[in-house]
């Protein structure tokens, strides 16, 4: 796999911003010209090792910020925008879309969520009938996909939220029975807890919440850490939503139980407690699930949000989703974006864990760019609790490069070094660039057909 050159101008221009030099105070400091400094902040040339060095001892920057961040994010978002039939054959170079999403990430964002309107609008013409006489029928974004956004661009991490969580679950460094002292709180602000039989997960009515017996255990504990975040953390749940700026009241709402579920998860599994034990198991989700009482679902979502500058675990993608193939919940702190619209790769292991319930299924994967995972998939249905109660069926997939795949106990025994044992992987088919995938369902939007009625390969056509 070939090394990337390090590109972090917005970050070099941030530092020194937030330091208060001028351009040439700042290159002295790391002890470069002039014009050097200048092309590092414009993308123009990477970053040197000396450059990164001096980051990290004058300024006291974790040197792992700045290989991440938003642009390669923005630009898979961009490419897929930019695959939609409304742009034809206008699909700019790779080139230029890195140097947008680097050098003008706002400009980008811009146009994704004028892209995002557009697609609104569009489908709000397409279903007219519905549209007609409704007051709020104008091209604004889901509610449901801003929430996913801040989520997503935050890297699922909430620092404030997360550490005010380990500050419940461990004030004196040592994790205690978190959920006991949730109850104890709840009782404090006059709520009594019951786990009764009862259709709603958790209901709260006046001073009497009631969480449901047909639930798992974790998900009881959860829903009792959620309602406490409600209630003990609303000042600070409250100004994590002033800063992001919510464009609707239902937005906002919806980003409010996000938020909850975050102190939730994070209180049932305290930042360096568990980033600990993942270290120390290997990353095996069913020890980590017995030992913090959570299940395997929550642990993976976990594991996608330790991201804490100074103290970050492996960077995982996490996904879930449902038996229609649509991605319910999305995450990745790797290189790989899932499909913002549409459904993902069908030769995604995680598309086969419904096929095998209750068994983990390991995958070497690589995507069309040269990178290489190891990617875990396995079904988490949910049982409804009765005979008559429907079951929800989910399957979730959670993986890394294989780089950390020797920090997993699931990679033993793979063969990593064998190029023929990884599977062809993309992201969603319009922006796939393999010309023989035999799965796929529609051309690359990008690229030229070619077709000949006399001759039939794996599909009609042929991808120049």
């Amino acid at each position: 796999m070939a090394t990337q050159k390090l590109y972090a101008g917005v970050k070099l221009r941030e530092t020194r911003a937030r330091m208060g030099l001028t351009q040439k105070a700042f290159a002295e400091k790391l002890g470069v010209s002039l014009p050097y400094l200048n092309q590092m902040e414009n993308n123009h040339r990477p970053l040197s090792a000396s450059v990164v060095l001096a980051l990290a001892a004058d300024f006291g920057m974790d040197v792992t910020e700045l290989a991440t961040g938003d642009a390669e994010r923005i630009v898979s978002d961009m490419k897929e925008a930019l695959a939609d039939p409304v742009f034809a054959d206008t699909m700019p170079p790779l080139a230029d879309l890195r140097l947008a999403a680097s050098n003008a990430p706002a400009f980008a964002r811009a146009f994704l969520e004028l892209h995002r309107a557009y697609r609104q609008s569009h489908e709000r013409l397409a279903s007219l009938d519905e549209a007609l006489g409704r007051d709020d029928a104008g091209p604004r974004s889901s509610p449901w996909e801003e929430v996913r956004d801040f989520f997503h661009y935050c890297d699922n991490y909430i620092d404030a939220v997360d550490r005010a969580a380990e500050r419940f679950a461990a004030p004196d460094g040592k994790v205690q029975d978190v959920v006991s002292r949730a109850s104890s709180l709840l009782r404090e602000k006059g709520l009594r807890i019951t786990i009764a039989d009862a259709a709603e997960i958790r209901a709260r009515d006046g001073g009497d919440l009631t969480i449901s017996s047909r639930t798992a255990p974790p998900t009881q504990r959860f829903q009792i850490l959620h309602q406490l975040a409600l209630v003990t953390q609303n000042e600070l749940l409250e100004a994590t939503l002033d800063l992001a700026r919510f464009q609707s009241d239902t937005a906002r709402a919806i980003a409010k139980i996000g938020l909850a579920n975050y102190f939730a998860g994070a209180a049932l599994m305290p930042y360096r407690a568990f980033h600990a034990a993942a270290q120390e198991v290997r990353h095996d989700l069913e020890r980590l699930a017995d030992r913090f009482g959570a299940s395997i679902e929550q642990v993976a979502h976990r594991l996608s949000t330790l991201q804490r500058p100074g103290l970050k675990g492996i960077p995982f993608f996490f996904v879930r989703v449902d038996q229609a193939g649509t991605i319910t919940k999305r995450h990745s702190a790797t290189r790989l974006q899932f499909a913002r619209f549409g459904g993902a790769c069908p030769l995604w292991n995680v598309y086969r864990a419904f096929e095998t319930p209750g068994r983990f299924i390991r995958q070497l994967a690589e995507t069309p760019d040269g990178v290489r995972y190891l990617c875990l998939a396995r079904d988490v249905s949910k049982p409804g609790g009765s005979f008559n109660a429907p079951v929800r069926r989910y399957a979730i997939a959670l993986g890394c490069e294989v780089s950390h795949a020797k920090g997993l106990v699931y990679a033993d025994d793979l063969d990593l070094t064998n190029a023929r044992a990884y599977e062809p992987i993309g992201i969603s088919c319009r922006i796939c660039e393999r010309q023989n995938c035999h799965q796929r369902s529609v051309p690359p939007l990008e690229r030229k057909l070619k077709i000949d009625p006399d001759r039939r390969g794996l599909l009609p056509y042929d991808v120049s």
